[in-house]
């Protein structure tokens, strides 16, 4: 079995790591180079980077910021953020991104997922989905949570896969920055729906948490922000408890 993987990620305002809860009451998390060396020197097994305001403000995603961290880092980087182009994830890529994540650009012009793999690789495509629940079912959003596309996220994910996207960044919507756990429902059915890895976001609050994402959600990854921004969870300790838990991992 392949090792799961613990993934921090940088929410990128202005310049500055923040957080907030349901992609609302922003709040400083510290500089986002500093945080990521240290994430790098912690033992992530990656990290992520999204440019939570680059969508609505119609501009590309930070090219600077994401050169300084990728030379100062030793782990897979994937970078999000007003992505329209594979002229942009090209430029991306050369400033030193293993990953670009998409998501508004991709539910507008599905196509850019298959272009971008036929172009970089799969592997450099992570289809990222925001999900809330309405009903029984659970709804895509685009436009950093603001606009409801009326798509349904398990029909998304599987399109999302069959266009050539190597891996899904799902994250709950209703769960994000709460600590409440993650939406194990939600991740279950994409999960038994799509072939390609799982990357649980939006909920985590505990080590416990992380191991029902894995376990019980059949995540690939786990991917987290204030508990690490906040050393509320250091990363040593989370992979040593979910090797306790036989979940393999790096160390």
């Amino acid at each position: 079995m392949l090792a799961k993987r613990i993934i921090p990620c940088l929410d990128i305002k202005n310049g500055r790591t923040v957080k907030g809860v349901n992609f609302e009451g922003l709040r400083d998390a510290g500089d986002p180079v500093e945080l990521a060396i240290r994430y790098s020197e912690e033992g992530a097994d990656e990290l992520v980077f999204l440019d939570i305001t680059a969508t609505n403000e119609k501009r590309k995603t930070l090219l600077d910021l994401v050169k300084q961290i990728s030379k100062n880092i030793t782990i897979p980087f994937t970078v999000g953020g007003g992505i329209r182009s594979t002229g942009e994830i090209g430029d991306l890529l050369a400033a030193g991104a293993d990953k670009v994540s998409l998501n508004s650009a991709i539910v507008s012009r599905p196509e850019l997922i298959t272009e971008a793999a036929e172009r970089f690789g799969s592997q450099c495509v992570v289809a990222a989905i925001d999900a809330r629940q309405t009903g029984d079912s659970w709804n895509v959003f685009t436009k950093a949570g603001t606009y409801d596309t009326g798509l349904d996220a398990i029909e998304w994910a599987k399109e999302t896969a069959r266009r050539g996207a190597g891996e899904i960044l799902l994250t709950s919507m209703d769960r994000d920055g709460t600590k409440a756990g993650f939406d194990i429902d939600l991740l279950r059915k994409i999960s038994s729906a799509v072939r390609i890895p799982l990357i649980a976001s939006g909920g985590a609050g505990t080590v416990e948490h992380c191991i029902d994402a894995i376990k019980e959600g059949h995540a690939d990854a786990v991917l987290a922000a204030s508990i690490f921004h906040f050393k509320e969870i250091e990363i040593p300790h989370l992979k040593k408890m979910m090797q306790n838990k036989h979940i393999p991992v790096r160390l």
